[in-house]
């Protein structure tokens, strides 16, 4: 399936489906039975799978390999995981378990946080684009902003704080989604009390809350952030028009007025949005079964690939380079992920080594951290931009020296053209 504003077409993962391999997860069949997944995707850049949870025990599983011959990856978690997600930039994935965050370093498997600042079991985490930033929404009502950079540089022992703490929500946070801009997004929230809440991350501030007939399961913004797209309890999936007038903080979707807002199709509960690259086309899975192609500006569905249970996690992706290489394999392996914090006697683990990239002062290999380096670099930058300026300063100087020496010219050539102006003017008439 390919979308008309790429060269690649986006692809969509989802739970196993009768569709072409272009539109579905896998066509293989593990030795687990695979219809009965509640599946949750995570995919990192650098290392081409996609992570997914198995809700028969607590494990992720990389999927799909990238040859018959490669057994799949099986990862070991603390507890059974409700929700997962990776960073944009490809070095972190992030995991929830009951009411705790798990914060791992793709490259090595350390795990590097975790993070108990929620008191019920968490239903949805994002990253912000620039992976600058992460957010948590739970079943105690809460959505926390995290500072990726925050954490990573919190000593074991201390439990950082999150940047901010959204409580304006009554029931249970079903949906996180975050727009671009880095720490200057705009991230959405949706839950069971009927509304979906738009936000700025940076200052935390509550930008509009919209109030609908039905609990909302899912949300997502289009890539201009013009529209919002809310997924309800019944089936429904409302467009809200963020730039609409007058401006409004709290605002009321009217079904009967808004008609030609709504997406109608689905017969059961929506449980995940996307929207394409080029905002043309929306993705929609459910509850009833179906995954949902729908275009956008006429409301109507194109495409409706069928499961074999309840669709819990469907997102449009852009196809890898290699995607249909044979020959095709991750760049660097997938590796270990470990149970215990790094740092301590416990994450002591054969085959956990690898490059640490992270951020932090939790760093125990020796020689220069991350930060040192970047120190170090910053002062022979700083030095080497000095140099310039005193050269810089030098050419200037001469410069300054020749139009000093033009200006004098010219203001001698002005003094001779007005003294030879006055004795034309002045000299008496014969």
């Amino acid at each position: 399936m390919r979308s008309p504003s790429v060269r690649r077409g986006p692809q969509i993962h989802g739970e196993e489906s009768q569709t072409p391999p272009m539109a579905s997860l896998s066509t293989k069949t593990p030795t687990w039975p695979r219809s009965s997944w509640r599946l949750l995707c995570a995919q990192t850049p650098l290392h081409g799978p996609v992570l997914c949870r198995d809700p028969h025990g607590p494990s992720l599983h990389r999927d799909p390999p990238p040859s018959p011959d490669q057994l799949q990856q099986k990862i070991i978690c603390p507890g059974p995981v409700t929700c997962l997600t990776a960073s944009p930039n490809g070095l972190y994935v992030l995991a929830g378990v009951a009411e705790s965050i798990y914060l791992w370093e793709v490259s090595n498997g350390n795990l590097l946080a975790i993070l108990n600042r929620h008191y019920q079991d968490l239903t949805c985490l994002c990253f912000t684009d620039d992976s600058s930033h992460f957010l948590s929404g739970a079943k105690d009502c809460l959505a926390l902003v995290w500072n990726l950079y925050s954490v990573l540089q919190a000593e074991p022992s201390q439990i950082p704080d999150p940047r901010h703490v959204w409580s304006r929500h009554s029931l249970p946070i079903t949906d996180l989604c975050c727009g671009f801009g880095g720490p200057l997004a705009r991230a959405a929230t949706a839950s069971l009390d009927q509304t979906a809440k738009l936000w700025e991350v940076s200052s935390g501030e509550l930008l509009l809350s919209v109030l609908f007939d039905v609990g909302i399961m899912a949300v997502t913004l289009d890539l201009s952030e013009y529209h919002m797209f809310c997924g309800g309890m019944d089936g429904s999936i409302f467009q809200v028009d963020l730039c609409a007038w007058p401006v409004q903080r709290d605002r009321t979707f009217q079904s009967e007025r808004e008609n030609t807002k709504v997406f109608k199709g689905h017969r059961n509960q929506v449980t995940c949005l996307s929207v394409s690259t080029d905002g043309s086309l929306l993705l929609s899975g459910s509850h009833d079964e179906t995954v949902r192609l729908w275009d956008i500006q006429s409301k109507q569905c194109l495409k409706t690939m069928n499961h074999k249970g309840p669709v819990t996690n469907a997102f449009i992706v852009l196809a890898p380079a290699n995607m249909f290489n044979p020959d095709g394999k991750p760049s660097v392996p997938l590796p270990k992920f470990s149970r215990h914090l790094h740092g301590t006697e416990s994450s002591d683990e054969p085959g956990t080594e690898g490059v640490t990239l992270r951020l932090g002062l939790h760093q125990q290999e020796p020689g220069q951290s991350y930060l040192e380096k970047a120190e170090r670099m910053y002062s022979q930058m700083h030095s080497t931009r000095e140099k310039n300026l005193v050269g810089d300063q030098e050419h200037l100087t001469i410069q300054v020296s020749e139009l000093e020496e033009e200006v004098s010219n010219l203001r001698k050539i002005n003094k001779d053209l007005f003294d030879f102006s006055t004795r034309i003017i002045t000299k008496p008439a014969k």
